[in-house]
Order: structure tokens, then C-alpha cells, then sequence
């Protein structure tokens, strides 16, 4: 048997992936050659489909909170609308081959995020409010509360909310497309 280590997984023409790995095995995103690598993808990709948008990339600040994404890439131009329409399917189709062109570890995609027209930020706020609506609500009715279906991301946003929160608990039930998070008294059982 040989002592000879596999090649590096290498992105696109040999590029090497944006992820790293600290001693304690927590996957850890390169921002300088994930900056470099998202700059060759957003010109290739915005020239070949003929969008007339720009982007500007903002890398977080070392004393950022840490539930903010490392790196933010904004888009503002004529076409802006065609990356929102269809609740941003355009602009999120489009974060999600840059995570693949980046060969991101799957626990750093919310550390790499895209917005337009502060849909994003938007988006997140209306998610955490509604957590702590339906929470309350759970409270007074005692009743459990059930979101309609939506994204791991958007489920992962609502529990991290309410994550603390007092007298209730949240669980993913459902699979795919159909998977839904309900929010349920503290003291009862699913």
C-alpha cells in the first residue's frame, strides 16, 4: 500500500478551494482567495448571461457579530428585478453555483451570501418576526404552530431565533420541499 496522499480538490482550472480546515477539524473559509475566486465567477457569469447589473463584494469586520456572513455580494443595475423576481430564485440559483465554484464546505454557505436591493437583510428580518409572533402565540394557545414549507436556510434562521426562547421548541418535520418547522409549547411532546 502507497504513502501517497491524494491531490488537493482544486476549483475551477486548478484553483484551490476557499475552504480550510483549523486543527480542530471546524471548517474555516478562506475570505482572501474566496474574494479573488467570487470576482472571476461574478465576471464570467454576469458577462455570459448579459446582465446588466454590477456587484461590490464587503468581507465582514473582524468584530462583527458571527451570525453575519463573512462575505456580502450586493448587486444594483437595470436588472436588478430579474434577480428578485420569483422570490430571488435568480439571485439565489446564482449564490448557489458560486458556493459550488468555491468549493464551499457545506456548514460555511451562510457565510457567503448575496443580496439585491436589501431583499436578503429584508428577508431575514420578516423571518426573525415571525418567529417571535408564531412563538407567542404558541404561548398563549398552548397550540404548536406550523410554518408553510421552506428553505434549510430559512428553517435554520427561525431556530437559531428562538433558540433560547422561553416556553417553547422548534423541529424540522417533512422531507424535501415539504419540509416545514413547527414551534411547539416547551413542556409537551411531538
Amino acid at each position: 500500500m502507497s504513502d501517497e496522499r491524494a491531490p488537493q480538490a482544486r476549483g475551477p482550472r486548478g484553483a484551490r478551494p476557499s475552504t480550510r480546515e483549523n486543527p480542530h477539524g471546524e471548517a474555516r473559509l478562506d475570505r482572501e482567495r474566496a474574494v479573488a475566486e467570487l470576482r472571476r465567477f461574478l465576471d464570467l457569469v454576469l458577462r455570459e448571461m448579459h446582465l446588466a447589473v454590477a456587484y461590490e463584494i464587503a468581507a465582514r469586520a473582524a468584530d462583527a457579530p458571527a451570525d453575519e456572513a463573512d462575505i456580502v455580494v450586493a448587486f444594483r443595475g437595470e436588472d436588478q428585478d430579474l434577480l428578485l423576481e420569483r422570490n430571488a430564485e435568480l439571485l439565489l440559483a446564482i449564490e448557489h453555483v458560486a458556493h459550488r465554484w468555491l468549493h464551499l464546505d457545506p456548514r460555511l454557505h451562510d457565510r457567503v451570501r448575496f443580496d439585491c436591493g436589501d431583499y436578503r437583510a429584508t428577508r431575514l428580518e420578516e423571518l426573525k418576526l415571525s418567529a417571535r409572533v408564531a412563538a407567542q402565540r404558541v404561548r398563549e394557545t398552548g397550540q404548536p404552530f406550523r410554518f408553510n414549507p421552506m428553505s434549510s436556510r430559512e428553517r435554520r434562521i427561525i431556530h437559531l431565533e428562538l433558540n433560547s426562547a422561553p416556553d417553547v421548541r422548534t423541529m424540522s418535520e417533512g422531507s424535501g420541499d415539504r419540509r416545514q418547522l413547527v414551534i411547539y409549547p416547551a413542556n409537551t411532546k411531538k
